[in-house]
């Protein structure tokens, strides 16, 4: 399998880009102790969607989750 296969392929091994970043936006939501509801306030993006992987995410959501996270996009990215 090559690598845009694996990173992409919910079912390999090596967790999928999207579940890294899923991973990524549910550390800094509990890291900053905010709970799925004050950030769907703050937001108005439900949060808890994305988490379950029930929605697709959009460049635009991401950006929005960053800066509400006092989180640059290319800090968020770094290391993935």
């Amino acid at each position: 399998m090559d690598f845009a296969t694996q990173m992409l392929s919910p079912t390999s091994e090596t967790p999928s880009l999207e579940a890294e970043v899923i991973l990524r936006l549910q550390r800094l939501r509990h890291e900053r102790g905010l709970s799925l509801q004050e950030v769907y306030d703050a937001t108005g993006i439900h949060i808890a969607r994305l988490e379950a992987r029930k929605a697709n995410m959009t460049v635009l959501t991401l950006a929005t989750l960053c800066r509400h996270y006092e989180v640059a996009l290319a800090d968020f990215f770094r290391g993935l």
